[in-house]
């Protein structure tokens, strides 16, 4: 944990002052006798507390739990995504991304990676559909499809305050994405997530990569047990979570602290990561306790996004061992 010292030399971009001594007890008791987050109808300003009150929603089931995450509110992407082509769908199904319908083309020239899709198909339940190929360019929208494609569903993303879990194990540790548009970097860092002992994603709902099925391949699974959560307002997001007793920390390569001398990796942890190119945005890191690079050869001028929170996610789990 960080000492006094370190707590009052922690200042943040702008002048702000960062935590004061002895602030990191009042924030984890922010954590504390919290409560279960409350149920979607309980929450007066979300569309599932309208219906419950009559007021006209739109069709569909009430929000509930999904793909092994936790219970909130979620929202949806606006339509469902088909991957096309053998290989893709072989990666999907092993990947365990959650597909809904298989479409094979009719007299199909069967191969073993055709004769795997339709067997894990069978095996977990999944309509396997013989498809005229007409069809079958016209669902795909004119890909290179060889004959086999698989649809999967609309993300279903949590809320952020779904993240504040006070019976989640270990100390709280997330990952917020500021500026990512590649689905790839985020289901990279997803599986960083998963491997160093997180709790969840963040991304903002607008102008951010979003939970594809790309996203989902790369991610090897581990989409299926970290919840990402979408935010209308990622700053006010991250000011919600430092007021709950989180810390904000912003990844940039001319940050403050070196990531090996970060004394805030003990206490609940908020991670934010910006684009390559443009790094962090000016809201979000004057939001941030504490600005953290990430020491490197000076031959390299910067660390693609998802290698970047693998190592920052390393170094705090190894930090936390007793």
């Amino acid at each position: 944990m960080a000492g006094n010292s370190q707590r009052r030399g922690a200042v943040r971009k702008g002048g702000k002052k960062g935590p004061t001594a002895g602030s990191g007890g009042q924030r984890r008791k922010g954590l504390e006798g919290k409560g279960p987050t409350p149920k979607a109808e309980d929450r007066p300003h979300h569309k599932a507390h309208r219906g419950a009150k009559g007021a006209g929603t739109r069709p569909g089931g009430p929000a509930g739990t999904g793909r092994g995450r936790p219970t909130g509110a979620r929202r949806k992407t606006p339509s469902s995504e088909v991957v096309a082509g053998r290989n893709a769908v072989i990666e999907a199904l092993r990947a365990h991304v959650p597909v809904t319908t298989m479409y094979v083309a009719g007299r199909i020239d069967a191969d073993d990676r055709v004769r795997e899709a339709v067997k894990t198909a069978a095996e977990r339940g999944i309509p396997v559909l013989e498809t005229p190929r007409g069809e079958l360019d016209r669902l795909t929208d004119g890909a290179v499809h060889q004959g086999l494609a698989v649809q999967v569903p609309p993300y279903e993303y949590a809320h952020p305050r779904d993240l504040l879990d006070p019976q989640a194990p270990g100390v709280p540790l997330l990952v917020a994405l500021d500026g990512i548009t590649d689905p790839r970097n985020l289901g990279a860092i997803v599986r960083s997530v998963a491997a160093f002992g997180g709790h969840g994603v963040v991304v903002p709902s607008r102008r951010s990569a979003g939970m594809t099925a790309s996203a989902w391949k790369t991610s090897a699974g581990a989409a299926a047990r970290i919840p990402v959560a979408q935010a209308a307002n990622l700053t006010r997001a991250l000011e919600d979570f430092r007021t709950a007793g989180f810390f904000v920390i912003g990844l940039d390569m001319d940050g403050e602290v070196e990531l090996p001398d970060l004394e805030l990796a003990s206490e609940p942890l908020v991670v934010v990561v910006g684009s390559e190119g443009k790094g962090l945005s000016r809201l979000v890191r004057e939001t941030c306790d504490q600005i953290v690079s990430v020491p490197m050869s000076s031959a390299v001028e910067s660390l693609n996004a998802g290698i970047a929170t693998g190592v920052t996610l390393y170094e705090v789990a190894r930090r936390r061992r007793p």
